[in-house]
């Protein structure tokens, strides 16, 4: 199935947000590719405490959010399907 930017999840926003959107994913994947992302984190609130964490697992999750952001905007084009043999 093709990359269609009209019907894709982020069709309808706006360039300008996408785009600082993406500067910003792509230095998060930089900072925890090398190790400079804050693994985990806890902090109370008034309703309890949380916890955020960040692992080398979230970086194919980072990479594919990068990868659609990009289609979105038009700076990489989405591999075209598989050729198959028709007889």
């Amino acid at each position: 199935m093709r990359f269609n930017r009209s019907t894709s999840l982020l069709a309808g926003m706006d360039d300008t947000v996408l785009r600082a959107r993406l500067a910003q994913m792509q230095q998060d994947y930089l900072d925890l590719s090398a190790g400079r992302k804050l693994q985990s984190a806890a902090y109370a609130q008034g309703d309890g405490s949380k916890t955020v964490s960040y692992t080398q697992a979230t970086l194919g999750n980072l990479t594919a959010a990068i990868r659609q952001l990009q289609a979105q905007l038009g700076i990489i084009s989405t591999p075209r399907s598989a050729l198959r043999p028709r007889f």
